[in-house]
């Protein structure tokens, strides 16, 4: 099984740094983009892989890449590496920054080549120290070896690459409110359109895309796009970082091709459930997806395979809802991340998602009333897709609904009895 990705990240060894990633044949794609291809040629390389963007969104990268404008040489354009990873439950791009850091300066290089981008940054989650300092590290490192600067390896492109550490907003691994946190304005989505490849940072054109996607860009420029195509296991092209967090006997992080099923996932990668644990539910891509259950074991972790069972792969790092722990509180808890995440943009998503989050704390606390389970199916439809600015408010649904659906008995239960059920449990010694 191929792991481009992660092949030579090890817990036994720190980082691979300038010398450790040339040795394993590391800036070949930088050799073979700036003297064998064109910038075009770049692009289309990568549209043909197929390669979606591992951020969440899943739009063909190389097709984002083509709504660049490429008619004016002397017009400022920018590349942007999204490295805010504050989706709770996701932890993959962290995996690839401290472990290979130059994997993504290279695929950052040969991205920006490719729209002819001569400034880069790199947004990075305040709270990645280790990442932060590892990331200069190497940046340094690719300066002194010629690999950025002016006139790389006497192409005549130059590249000026920076590391910009945002101060901790969710709203910011949208790349509109990145756009304005990385120009000192408030973290706010803006309106689309225009789109950033067109008017993005300082009104130039700009690409945003994920750590994960970059990385992925050197191993196309030196394979092909067939042989990354040929990775994937279904619809979808390539290997994918997946994730398993909760009651599991090995929750960790995985590169496998992208399709693997939830059930070997959970049951072979992570090592099954805990003794005493049973399977509920997951969160297949992070907190702001829609539950699978059971039934949606043997469905692939491709994009189309999990909408098609509305759900969405979201960055597809799994959280786990075990038979201990009370859905309704598992539910709170996130929208009670989600209300103290908004930026307050817009008004269903400032005033909808605290609402939200009080009626489940009142269901926690014995004061809910069975109206209040059609008051939340309303929130779902009134903070959904089309009604909001951006997706905060709509993923922050995902698990509302679906829990709403799939665990309507455990809701009920709340108001009949007046607590929460698990109260009792939360209090005893099965957990400690």
């Amino acid at each position: 099984m191929e792991r481009p990705l992660t092949q030579h990240i090890s817990a036994n060894h720190p980082w691979l740094n300038l010398k450790d990633y040339t040795a394993v044949g590391g800036y070949q794609a930088v050799h073979r983009a700036l003297k064998s291809f064109t910038p075009q040629e770049i692009t289309k390389t990568v549209q043909d892989s197929e390669l979606r963007g591992r951020g969440g969104a899943g739009f063909n990268t190389g097709m984002k890449w083509s709504f660049v404008p490429m008619d004016d040489a002397t017009q400022t354009k920018y590349l942007i590496a999204n490295a805010d990873e504050m989706e709770p439950g996701t932890f993959k791009d962290r995996l690839l920054l401290e472990g290979n850091p130059h994997q993504l300066i290279e695929g950052m290089i040969v991205s920006a080549y490719a729209i002819q981008a001569n400034t880069s940054y790199i947004f990075l989650r305040w709270a990645y120290k280790k990442a932060a300092r590892i990331i200069k590290e190497a940046i340094n490192e690719a300066y002194a070896a010629g690999y950025l600067g002016k006139n790389i390896l006497g192409s005549g492109f130059n590249l000026e690459m920076h590391l910009h550490t945002g101060v901790g907003r969710y709203i910011c691994g949208e790349e509109t409110a990145l756009l304005n946190a990385l120009e000192g304005k408030r973290a706010t989505p803006r309106t689309k359109p225009p789109f950033p490849q067109v008017s993005g940072l300082f009104g130039k054109p700009t690409i945003v895309n994920n750590v994960e996607t970059l990385c992925n860009i050197p191993h196309i420029i030196n394979n092909g796009a067939a042989w990354f195509k040929a990775l994937g296991l279904g619809a979808d092209a390539g290997t994918k970082l997946y994730g398993v967090s909760g009651q599991v006997n090995e929750p960790g992080l995985w590169e496998l091709p992208m399709g693997t099923t939830v059930r070997e996932l959970l049951e072979e990668h992570a090592g099954g459930m805990k003794p005493g644990f049973q399977f509920r539910g997951a969160l297949p891509g992070g907190a702001s997806t829609d539950f699978l259950v059971t039934e949606h074991l043997d469905v692939k972790m491709d994009y189309q395979s999990v909408a098609a069972v509305g759900s969405r792969l979201g960055t597809g790092t799994m959280i786990i809802l075990d038979d201990h722990t009370c859905p309704v509180g598992f539910i709170h808890n996130l929208e009670h991340f989600f209300a103290q995440e908004s930026c307050g943009w817009c008004t269903p998503c400032r005033e909808g998602l605290p609402w939200t989050e009080k009626i489940l704390l009142s269901l926690e606390n014995g004061q809910g009333r069975l109206e209040d389970l059609e008051l939340l199916e309303t929130h779902t439809k009134h903070l959904g897709p089309g009604s909001t600015f951006c997706a905060l408010a709509p993923g922050a649904m995902e698990p509302l609904q679906s829990g709403l659906k799939y665990f309507r008995e455990d809701f009920e239960k709340h108001i009949h009895e007046k607590k929460c059920p698990w109260d009792e449990e939360r209090n005893g010694s099965h957990l400690h």
